[in-house]
Parts: C-alpha cells; sequence; structure tokens
C-alpha cells in the first residue's frame, strides 16, 4: 500500500480549506515555508502539480481540489475510527444511520432515555431520505427497512411497521370518518418516496370504488406529517413509528383495526467490523424499545 506522508497531506488539506499557504500555516502552527515545502513533496510524491500561481498567491487546481475532497473524507473516517477503537471515552462513541422519518418521530423522543440509562455513550445520528438508503458512507449501525445481504451485514430485527389512516383530531371533528367511503369527502395527502401506500390500504379495507378521490402528493413523508399536523387532509402514516403523536392527540386513528401488511425494520453491522460495549447496549436497548412499542 503506497500511502504520501501524513504531514503533507495535512499541510495540503489546509491549504486548500484556508485558500492560501500563510492562512494553513497559521491554522496548523507552522510557517510559510514549512507549508510551502510539505506540499512540494506531495507534488513529488505524487508526479503532479497540486498549486499555482494566481497574483500573489498559490491556488490549488481543480485536480487538486477533487484529491482533497477524498483525501478528507478517508482522513475522517481513520480519525472516526481511531476514537472509537482507542481508550478512555473513544470508544462511547456510535455512529447510526436511520431513515429520516424514523429517526425524527421514533428515535430522537427515545433518545434520551438511552442516554439516560447510559450517559457515557455518545449516540451520532446521521439521518437519509428514501433517496440516500443505499448503505453507503461511514457508519457503524444501519437502521433499515427489508431485507439486507447477510454477506455484507449482520441483521437484528426489533421493530414490526404497519400503515393505516392517520389525520389530525380537528379536521375529523369538522369531517368525520364514519366509513371509508367517507373518504371521498377528504382530500388524501400522499408521498412520492411511498408509493402504492394508499391503494394497500384501499385493498385491506375492501374499498373498491376510488375513482373519485382527491389526492394532493409531496415529496417527502416528513413533508407530508407537517400537513397532517396542519389539518390539510388525511393520509397514510406508519406505526409505530408515529405512536408518539398519537398518544399526544396530535393524530387519531379513524380505522385502526384495517392496517397494511407489517415491514421489519433491522439494526444492521457491516460484516467484520467489531461491535463495541456501546454498539452492543445500543442494539439490545433497540430490541427492547421495538418489543415495548409493538405492545402498545
Amino acid at each position: 500500500m503506497r500511502i504520501p506522508p501524513l504531514p503533507a497531506l495535512r499541510a495540503f488539506l489546509a491549504a486548500c480549506r484556508a485558500g492560501s499557504y500563510s492562512a494553513a500555516g497559521e491554522e496548523l502552527g507552522l510557517t510559510h515555508g514549512a507549508i510551502s515545502r510539505q506540499i512540494q513533496a506531495l507534488e513529488a510524491w505524487l508526479g503532479q502539480r497540486l498549486f499555482e500561481r494566481s497574483g500573489q498567491r498559490m491556488v490549488a487546481t481543480p485536480h487538486a481540489l477533487a484529491f482533497a475532497q477524498e483525501v478528507g473524507v478517508a482522513l475522517e473516517r481513520i480519525d472516526a475510527a481511531a476514537r472509537r477503537y482507542g481508550k478512555g471515552s473513544a470508544t462511547s462513541l456510535l455512529r447510526v444511520s436511520a431513515p429520516a422519518t424514523f429517526a425524527m418521530r421514533w428515535l430522537h423522543p427515545r433518545l434520551p432515555m438511552f442516554h439516560a440509562r447510559h450517559p457515557g455513550i455518545q449516540v451520532q445520528v446521521v439521518t437519509a431520505t428514501t433517496q440516500q438508503l443505499a448503505l453507503s458512507g461511514s457508519f457503524d449501525l444501519a437502521i433499515r427497512v427489508g431485507v439486507y445481504s447477510q454477506a455484507h451485514f449482520t441483521a437484528v430485527a426489533f421493530l414490526d411497521e404497519w400503515h393505516t389512516i392517520i389525520a389530525a383530531p380537528a379536521l375529523l371533528a369538522r369531517s368525520p370518518l364514519e366509513s371509508p367511503d367517507d373518504l371521498h369527502a377528504h382530500l388524501l395527502l400522499d408521498t412520492e418516496t411511498r408509493p402504492g401506500l394508499w391503494q394497500q390500504w384501499f385493498n385491506a379495507a375492501g374499498l373498491r370504488d376510488t375513482r373519485e378521490l382527491r389526492y394532493q402528493r409531496y415529496d417527502h413523508f416528513y413533508v407530508t406529517h407537517a400537513a397532517l399536523l396542519d389539518g390539510l387532509g388525511v393520509g397514510i402514516g406508519p406505526l409505530p413509528t408515529l405512536g408518539k403523536d398519537v398518544e399526544a392527540g396530535r393524530l387519531t386513528l379513524p380505522f385502526p383495526e384495517i392496517v397494511t401488511a407489517s415491514q421489519r425494520y433491522l439494526s444492521l453491522t457491516p460484516v467484520g467490523l467489531p461491535k463495541t460495549v456501546a454498539h452492543r447496549h445500543f442494539e439490545a436497548w433497540l430490541v427492547e424499545e421495538g418489543a415495548l412499542a409493538g405492545d402498545d
């Protein structure tokens, strides 16, 4: 493995970030000449010019900026791994990737309970929209729905989710839903990233005449969720993911017995990644909270 000298990489990244050798020197506590020598050494190692003179300043080339972007990500991952697997509090950091709505409506409201039980563990949650759910990037544990390759991830199931009709209580007070046929009097809120859910619910409800129903479509479910809270229409929502909204009376379930087929949330760990104590505590807590949510 051929890796450029780390001091030269640090000087190079600082110069790209700061925009000049002098500013990079101030950031790293080095002289202008020291930064220049480190970058010259990196250019010699690569056999490629990285900076060009523009007036009194040395400016990074497009080639250098592309290189800096990739190297920066790699060094961030090295830094995170060193903090995670080093001694002391470094092992308390756990990076969790989760779908945006799930993180906002299910995970975040429950995290204070986890921190109360494990005050020394830092959970760093990075959210992903539906278009970003590919398992890429840097994380220790990913939360996803469905089945994933056992060759790449070990999976622990912790929560079953289904969908049913949800609405703001004030909306139903003005225009009640006594039966599925009453949906013709309402605006149905739909989400581009969750296609087919209304039809699945219609099938479960045995509703055949859907031709005259009116729809309003949004691009992401968290936008649909905001519209539901504002009473703009009736929607299809996930449970128990939105359980806190129902408990608080922000949303209500007119037909709680009519639901779509369930899907399962998994805690996914990349194969070959050792589970730290923090990782195991968090995974066990997910299973515990999932069981409690399923009993509600």
